[in-house]
Formats: C-alpha cells, structure tokens, sequence
C-alpha cells in the first residue's frame, strides 16, 4: 500500500502485476468498497489479462482521507473528471483500461465521456446510469442493516475502512436523498468513443438489466454480458465468468481487425 494525493486528499493505493507495455487497468470499487475490499481479484486480474492493474481507495473510503463533510449529488463527477485525472497524472498512468464497479463504473463511464483525455476501454460491471426505485430500496435497506446493533454489517465494513462513519453515511445519505433521485448519466453515454464491456448481474439487488439496456441506447461500442445467479458483484459472485469475458474483450481490442 501506498499514498499519492489526488483531489486535494491523500489516497491509498497498490499497483498488482509487473509493469508491461500494454495499458495499465484502473480499479474503481463499488459505492461501499476500498482498495482492501476488492480482495485478491486485483491479483487474479493482473494474471489473467498480463496487464498491471492499478486499485485505490476514493476520498472516504479505506484508509484514505476519511470525509469532512456531506457528498453532493455531483459526486461521481468530480470523482471522475478532477480526482481521477489527478491519480493518473501523479501515477504516470496513459490510455487506462477503466475497471468499474457499481459507483466505480458510473464514475469510469463518466470520466471516458467527459474528461478528454484518452482511454482505452471500459469494463463496467453493476453500473448505475439511472436511479432505480428497486435500488434506492434496497439501499434503505442497507440503513437499517448497519443500523441494527445486532447485525454484522458494521462490523464487516470496519474492518475495511479506517472511519466506517463515514464511508458508510457518505455513501448511504447521498444515495436516499431527495434530490439524487433525478441523477442520470444517460445523455452523456454517446460521448463515450472507447469500447465498453458492461456485465450486470440478473439477481442484481441495486440494479435491473435496465441499466444496461439504457447503455445500449447511447454507448457505440458497447459489448453486454448478463450473468444468471448473480448478484450485485459479478466479481465475487462469479469470477470465472468476469476474468474469462475480460479477456476476451481486451484481447479483441489488442487484435488486428
């Protein structure tokens, strides 16, 4: 682990794999995830696809700089079009392949649409380009999960996030806020000029394979994988499946046509 600043707060990250001439691939963790979080997938990922695979923690999150305040509902763009450029920079990282998970991959779709700078693809499992009644209620119910003094959810975030304060409310009161009801990204997705893998989950608990029909609407080059019994977190859920489809999409974009 490792610290870099990046939008005005101190990150944590780790670079998995050796360095190669290929573009790197930048994790982007889920709404509630860290760097910790993502377990030894970075590790799986890097071997698989030979490519060096870049993981950090967003501002709030693990141990980076815990929040000083409320989120706004333009979160996922500044995340996408100040700090994430700043990592790149200060990291040296050129045509990134984006590796996003739920808010990650919201951010990764951004930031290819809007930031003008290069990037190579996107992999985007679980996104959000709309919100969804389905995920804002199951999102209500994540508050009374890690309100329950009885339940284990505190408890497992605690140890994957240095202040579980505010990763958890960060995350939790932006999301149910009035306002972050008319969020959507939908207009931006024809910008997006990259090829983009997006896998969704058919149990999904946060989203419906809607988000990734609305995608299919807007993104050019868009490639879909829909996976049976799975969940919210293709990667854990189905690992497998999400290595192997990786690899074949970015073995495709590195073969002549």
């Amino acid at each position: 682990m490792a610290f870099v600043t990046a939008g005005g707060h101190r990150l944590e990250y780790a670079w998995f794999g050796p360095r190669r001439a290929c573009a790197p691939i930048v994790m982007l963790h889920e709404g509630l995830g860290s760097l910790s979080l993502w377990k030894d997938f970075p590790q799986r990922l890097a071997a698989a696809t030979k490519r060096r695979v870049l993981a950090y923690s967003r501002y709030g999150y693990g141990a980076s700089d815990p929040l000083t305040g409320p989120r706004g509902v333009d979160f996922m763009h500044v995340e996408a079009l100040q700090t994430l450029p700043e990592l790149l920079d200060a990291l040296e990282v050129r045509d990134p392949v984006l590796f996003g998970h739920s808010d990650g991959a919201s951010i990764a779709l951004i930031h290819a649409a809007c930031s003008h700078r290069s990037v190579s693809a996107v992999i985007a499992l679980a996104p959000h380009v709309f919100v969804e009644r389905h995920g804002v209620e199951a999102i209500a119910d994540t508050r009374l999960a890690y309100l329950d003094v009885d339940g284990e959810l505190r408890g497992k975030l605690a140890r994957r996030h240095a202040d579980v304060e505010s990763a958890f409310w960060g995350w939790n009161d932006i999301w149910l806020s009035p306002e972050f009801v008319a969020w959507n990204i939908e207009a931006l997705l024809r910008e997006i000029t990259c090829p983009v893998l997006a896998i969704q989950g058919e149990d999904d608990e946060y989203g419906t394979l809607g988000q990734i029909d609305r995608m299919a609407l807007g993104v050019r080059r868009l490639r879909r994988l829909e996976l049976p019994r799975c969940g919210h977190s293709p990667h854990r859920d189905q690992p497998d499946a999400v290595l192997a489809e990786t690899c074949r999409f970015l073995g495709e974009l590195s073969s002549p046509p």
